[in-house]
């Protein structure tokens, strides 16, 4: 399943994250407020249940969450820029990050770091990049996962995505979904995303 957030404010901040002359400091900020109106998305469906506590004026039953707080997976290192706006809105979640780079012949991904929160099979996991371009990074960071620590659910949250990418993401995974802000039209001869808006770890920190 892919959940495309057309949301208005959503897709403003998308169209000045895509403009060149956006700076490291700003390009930053959006990717810090788009990630957050992501998550708001992303969790909705976590389940809940009843504890009693006090208010000032009486006990009551109120909602909580049924479960362990969602283990937020990051692929390094352009995952951070979106991790930071995650955890502003789920701030006790524990995080965990898998460490890729591209081969830019193959376009292949290949590990260089894997580290998780501990009780995985317990948590919901959460895996943010911003840009889900061939699928191969992503293929491989949920593979890793999987096989490694076999967490509950995985959800994959983006800010771009090539229909490319996402076609390799679920033929591999069908079983996870996939929330996006932005579809666009596909992969140029280098891999990646067009009109797209550039690499977004570079621009996320100054290293263009």
């Amino acid at each position: 399943m892919v959940n495309h957030i057309t949301h208005p404010l959503v897709q403003h901040k998308l169209s000045s994250l895509r403009i060149k002359t956006t700076k490291p400091k700003e390009f930053r900020q959006l990717v810090n407020e788009i990630a957050m109106l992501l998550t708001y998305e992303v969790t909705r469906n976590l389940p809940m249940t009843e504890v009693e506590i006090e208010t000032p004026l009486m006990s009551m039953n109120a909602p909580w969450l049924a479960c362990l707080k969602p283990a937020l997976i990051s692929i390094l290192r352009a995952g951070n820029g979106l991790l930071e706006g995650v955890l502003q809105v789920i701030p006790d979640a524990k995080v965990g990050h898998i460490g890729l780079y591209r081969d830019h012949d193959t376009l292949q991904a290949i590990e260089y770091y894997f580290k998780m929160p501990n009780k995985m099979e317990q948590r919901d996991a959460i895996v943010v990049d911003p840009m889900l371009a061939t699928g191969h990074s992503a293929v491989a960071a949920i593979s890793a996962l999987k096989e490694r620590s076999n967490p509950k659910s995985i959800q994959f949250v983006c800010i771009l995505a090539a229909p490319e990418g996402i076609k390799e993401l679920q033929r591999n995974h069908p079983d996870v979904e996939i929330t996006v802000a932005g579809i666009d039209q596909g992969l140029n001869k280098n891999g990646y995303i067009f009109p797209g808006l550039g690499d977004a770890g570079d621009r996320i920190y100054g290293t263009i």
